[in-house]
């Protein structure tokens, strides 16, 4: 029984492990008008795919690093693209 539990927790802990999540942004970094409208772009281009534009007042700060680090993966963003499309939102939301 104990083999069985045990072999149960670690099968769970490999699946949660493999699942995508990026970790590229952990505070602001782009600042530049470019760069602010190159995140606004990706933003709307990668996001509305797959669902309706959250506004970026709907999350904090590090509510959008958690949702971003959830839904990067999920759009193919690169590092820097998961970085600028954080930097539009919180810009543009000063919470």
């Amino acid at each position: 029984m104990k083999k069985l539990i045990l072999s149960g927790i670690a099968a769970s802990a490999f699946l949660i492990s493999c699942g995508p999540k990026s970790m590229a942004v952990t505070g602001p970094k782009y600042t530049s008008s470019e760069q602010l409208a190159q995140g606004k772009t990706i933003f709307e281009n990668s996001c509305a795919k797959c669902h309706k534009l959250p506004e970026p007042t709907k999350h904090d700060n590090q509510g959008w690093i958690n949702t971003l680090s959830r839904m990067a993966p999920k759009a193919k963003l690169n590092d820097d693209q998961h970085q600028m499309v954080y930097d539009y939102l919180i810009s543009v939301n000063k919470k």
